[in-house]
């Protein structure tokens, strides 16, 4: 299983990046977890100034827009 987290204040630009990752994981049949962090301090602790922000698995692959389908798709491919 995959773990992704969406970094941001809980905007609608973080909201729709975590429904699109809950989407897609689903039309796929992939299993992930999905956690939204509003913390500031921990958004700053991934050095992320840009939201929304994803981390993979710990790792920032992503900041500041909303990710694409095609992009979300290729995150989640085994």
């Amino acid at each position: 299983m995959k773990t992704f987290k969406v970094l941001g204040s809980d905007c609608k630009k973080c909201q729709t990046t975590a429904d699109m990752f809950a989407a897609k994981a689903a039309e796929m049949g992939v299993e992930v977890a999905i956690e939204k962090v509003i913390d500031m301090g921990a958004i700053m602790g991934y050095g992320v100034m840009s939201t929304p922000g994803v981390v993979l698995d710990e790792k920032v692959i992503h900041t500041g827009s909303v990710p694409g389908n095609v992009v979300i798709e290729g995150w989640l491919a085994p």
